[in-house]
């Protein structure tokens, strides 16, 4: 199928399947100010959560309080945090603070891997809820396809833990009324994704859209957020920096607007289909990531990609890639991590404020 009418059906696809299943949007209720400023994720600050968790003096964050501050002070728009299982006057005080500041709070857990992991997750919904958070964001696999399976078999098992767990977790979900954002996490090509929602077809049942995440999938980044857009119940908001490398391709979280993707139109897409979404940075400070498309281990669980889409995947790597390297945290000690992680979230909402008006 030639690529304009491959993105036209896509995008055909997912507004009718959207007008079938979005009957209501929890995020979309009357009386809302669409939040414009951006908001961080969690994941943007991994160091300082790292050592947050280790007890560093001075370092880190402990708890989601402690981000909900730090994201006031930068004049973030709001967080995206896993919240846990919290003590009733933790849960409190973060309601009031984001009622008090106007911030907003979404929150983060994993799925329930099975029947006796179902109390844990009610938990986890309930305590968000009790903080005031309204959307969850989750993801089915915490790896990257490529790296986690070797075979179609293995991913198909894969595939019928997910449906149970979706299928434990929605009831949930409806009775607390808090809406799950299911992230493309390296893992769901777009059919897959939109194959989630078609199968539940539920309103509490929405996409993360991760603007970064399916190039390591061979996959258009604007034919993903076309897709998705009309499914989009949260955002990880990132810009991606491309390098050769000998079986593959290197792919780099960099600060917004230094890398390859048009924010501007990724942004306008996703708003279209929904004025009140919310934009969560992910800026991700690390290595490069390989991208073995050149590798038969690739292959081994992504039998519905084509000949065609590595060749456009290898293109755009070629035709993007930045003339400097790619950048690197290997050899930093850890204060210079904790220094550049930080620095890289500013950059990125200075980005927000002065060119995409968020």
């Amino acid at each position: 199928m030639p690529a304009m009418d491959r993105s036209a059906n896509l995008r055909r696809g997912a507004v009718s399947l959207g007008a079938a299943v979005l009957v209501t949007n929890p995020i979309r209720s009357a009386g809302q100010t669409p939040p414009r400023r951006l908001g961080i994720g969690m994941h943007s600050y991994g160091t300082h959560w790292q050592e947050g968790a280790r007890g560093t003096p001075g370092s880190g964050f402990r708890g989601p309080m402690d981000f909900l501050r730090h994201a006031r002070a930068l004049g973030a728009g709001g967080i995206q945090v896993a919240i846990g299982h919290q003590p009733e006057d933790a849960l409190r005080e973060l309601r009031s603070a984001t009622a008090e500041t106007g911030l907003y709070l979404e929150a983060q857990a994993a799925l329930p891997a099975d029947e006796a992991d179902v109390a844990r997750f009610e938990r986890e919904v309930r305590c968000a809820r009790a903080a005031g958070a309204d959307v969850m964001r989750t993801a089915l696999l915490s790896g990257r396809r490529y790296e986690t399976f070797r075979t179609l078999a293995a991913f198909r098992e894969f595939e019928q833990r997910c449906a149970r767990s979706l299928a434990l977790a929605e009831p949930i979900l409806r009775r607390h009324r808090l809406r799950l954002a299911l992230e493309n996490h390296k893992d769901w090509l777009v059919p897959e994704l939109l194959g989630w929602m078609r199968r539940f077809s539920s309103e509490w049942l929405g996409i993360c859209v991760d603007t970064g995440n399916s190039l390591a999938l061979l996959e258009d980044p604007l034919e993903v957020v076309e897709a998705y857009a009309p499914f989009a119940a949260s955002t990880h908001l990132k810009d991606m920096a491309m390098g050769h490398c000998d079986d593959g391709f290197l792919l780099a979280e960099v600060p917004l607007g230094r890398g390859c993707l048009d924010l501007r139109r990724i942004v306008a897409t996703v708003e279209r289909a929904n004025p009140r979404i919310r934009w969560n940075i992910e800026m991700i400070t690390r290595d490069p990531l390989r991208v073995p498309c050149l590798t038969s281990g690739y292959w081994g669980a992504l039998p519905g990609l084509r000949a065609s889409q590595l060749a456009a995947a290898l293109e755009r790597a070629a035709r993007q890639a930045r003339p400097e390297s790619l950048p690197r945290v290997a050899g930093l000690d850890m204060a210079a991590r904790l220094q550049l992680e930080d620095q890289n979230v500013r950059l990125c909402l200075a980005y927000g404020r002065e060119v995409l008006g968020r």
